[in-house]
């Protein structure tokens, strides 16, 4: 396994929409292996394909205390949203110790593939919901900054910006 290059805003290949994954085999399964010691190495709760310059609709999780359950999810679309939250959130992508409250549902459905290429569904609530949110956008091209005020984008901007000259 690897650890891979995670992209930093504003580098455009962020910006890119990923493809659906269309096989799964040995290469996918090691790429989606790095992707975990990634997140990890990272110290993240979650990790999508276009982070790390790969443009499949892929995306790694674990959202638990101990880091010991993984999920991974191919082709993702959330098929049904419910209620509110605002929730701090950052970003592997997004340097500078960027936090901000976003917006997200408080409750999801979920559909995709599972790494056997069943399709399944997940319902998350709460962390696990926003977090899907998170790694979709990604998978669309957008950052969590995008969700925000031009006047907190710029703060992060700046924020940022500092933090690369230290």
């Amino acid at each position: 396994m690897a650890i891979l290059e995670i992209l930093k805003y504003p580098d455009p290949r962020l910006r890119i929409k990923a493809q659906p994954v269309t096989t799964i085999d040995a290469e996918l399964r090691r790429m989606i292996d790095d992707m975990y010691e990634t997140m990890y190495a990272a110290q993240g709760v979650g990790l999508a394909a276009t982070q790390v310059n790969i443009h499949k609709q892929i995306f790694t999780l674990d959202v638990s205390e101990t880091r010991d359950q993984k999920l991974c999810i191919l082709n993702p679309e959330i098929v049904s949203k419910e209620g509110t939250q605002y929730e701090a959130e950052g970003c592997l992508s997004v340097d500078g110790g960027a936090f901000d409250k976003i917006e997200r549902a408080q409750k999801v459905v979920l559909r995709g593939m599972d790494l056997d290429g069943k399709i399944r569904e997940w319902v998350a609530e709460g962390l696990m919901a926003s977090c899907f949110q998170h790694e979709i956008d990604h998978l669309n091209g957008i950052l969590f900054i995008d969700h925000l005020s031009r006047l907190k984008q710029d703060r992060i901007r700046k924020k940022i910006e500092k933090s690369r000259q230290k």
